[in-house]
């Protein structure tokens, strides 16, 4: 199916008054494509396979018609739910949770999240009572299930929402455990960032004659954002970077990626003690402190994000005017993921990522998964030594454009970091001992810090 350059109203969707009303007191009039198109086929009771671009409205075009079908009184008089949506992570549970809240408030649709990291009571607590929509993660859902904490037995309708992510995360098993202990009556929509290879055979064993719906082709994704590449040459070129581009005017607010847990914690540590404000978000910490860090960035206290690829779903935050990759992902389609957290809502955005010679064959294959080339770019006064490397070139012997083994990598001068030194200026030596003679990122230890907390602005 196509994409229609028709402008749809929500008004000529034939949605619940109640619901139309909630979308219009939420300053929305026109249908995004997605919406456009899912909506009329959800609604006629079509199974849906839909792959759309983050940012253009995709949790609405499954929330609405799933409300809609709610302000009909079901016959059942079961304290189940008749809606269910699987997710891969708890932000992204939020995001639908609250979408759910926001445009079913004049039907009083009740709405739970389930999630890992909340305490067993509450959410016990919470399935004793009536719901009509149950958000939650494959693997917490199926503890309750296999409890016997849930019934199902009323359920209309099964949507599963970054069905890709969910599969690279492994959750493929839980949720075919999960499907196969629900009705075969519901009706089941699937959403992904593509709809190629596993996706589509997992697909075809869940969905009953689906329809498949495609937004943007990847050639066509995140027109509205500027993406950007600086190659470096070591973490001090890589730091000073990354503060130049933090103190622009134009940043309002920017999320910072990188890819491990720790990197995060420390370097958002760095930041805040530079003057930021900045707080980290990453799997390790509790369900309560993710999601005070994420109201903090929805309010504006919080200017600088630093996050691992938990956030790279499931937060609209419209204040997000950078993305900056200071670790590049390790596949392709994280990439389209990171950088959509800005330019969203019709906003423009700005994706900037760092890479170092060794990263080229990493370049590439985001290059050739969104069929966009990064061109390399350079900050006056801070151009990297070596020439940018060409991404284009032949494949060399593994597999890697011009691969050529390298003994010969730059080495950095050995000393304690100086406090008074800023930021930009804190450059790691070698890898070492752990004890201030070795790598800034990857050999302070826990003791070393005293075990304290990531500090957080507030």
């Amino acid at each position: 199916m196509s994409v229609e350059q028709v402008s749809t109203t929500f008004a000529s969707l034939n949605l619940h008054p109640s619901i139309l009303r909630a979308v219009e007191e939420s300053g929305y009039t026109t249908a995004t494509p997605i919406q456009a198109q899912a909506i009329p086929e959800i609604m006629a009771g079509h199974d849906l396979m839909a792959s759309a671009q983050t940012g253009t409205g995709k949790t609405a075009a499954f929330a609405l018609p799933a409300l809609n079908l709610l302000a009909t009184l079901h016959p059942s008089k079961s304290r189940g739910p008749r809606i269910l949506v699987l997710v891969p992570t708890r932000e992204l549970a939020a995001q639908v949770n609250e979408a759910a809240r926001k445009y079913g408030k004049h039907i009083r649709a009740r709405c739970v999240s389930i999630v890992g990291g909340m305490p067993y009571p509450l959410q016990n607590k919470l399935l004793s009572q009536p719901l009509d929509i149950l958000v939650a993660t494959p693997g917490r859902l199926l503890d309750h299930m296999e409890r016997g904490r849930i019934d199902l037995s009323r359920l209309q309708m099964l949507i599963l929402d970054e069905a890709d992510r969910m599969l690279d995360m492994g959750f493929m098993p839980d949720v075919e455990r999960i499907c196969n202990q629900l009705t075969a009556e519901r009706q089941t929509l699937l959403f992904s960032a593509t709809l190629d290879g596993n996706i589509g055979t997992i697909a075809r064993q869940i969905l009953r004659n689906p329809k498949t719906i495609q937004v943007a082709a990847q050639k066509e994704k995140h027109a509205n954002i500027e993406q950007r590449l600086h190659f470096v040459d070591d973490m001090g070129h890589k730091n000073k970077l990354l503060e130049h581009l933090l103190i622009d005017p134009e940043v309002n607010q920017a999320i910072v990626f990188t890819s491990t847990k720790r990197h995060a914690d420390l370097l958002a540590e760095d930041l805040y003690a530079a003057g930021h404000k900045t707080a980290a978000l990453h799997g390790d910490m509790t369900q309560g402190a993710r999601n005070r860090t994420l109201t903090k960035l929805r309010h504006g206290d919080v200017k600088v994000l630093v996050a691992t690829d938990v956030a790279a779903r499931g937060i609209d935050v419209h204040g997000i005017t950078h993305v900056i990759n200071y670790d590049l992902p390790k596949f392709a389609e994280d990439y389209v993921h990171r950088i959509g957290r800005t330019g969203r809502a019709n906003n423009t955005g700005v994706a900037i990522s760092f890479a170092s010679h060794a990263d080229r064959y990493q370049v590439r294959k985001i290059e050739q998964f969104t069929g966009q080339r990064l061109e390399p770019s350079v900050i006056p006064g801070m151009e990297p030594k070596r020439a940018a490397p060409r991404t284009d070139r032949p494949a060399g012997p593994r597999g890697k454009p011009g691969f050529k083994p390298r003994h010969d990598a730059p080495r950095h001068d050995a000393g304690k970091p100086d406090a008074k030194r800023s930021f930009a200026d804190r450059q790691p030596a070698n890898k070492g001992n752990g004890n201030g003679n070795g790598d800034r990122f990857a050999k302070r230890t826990d003791n070393d810090r005293g075990n304290r907390r990531p500090r957080t602005f507030a």
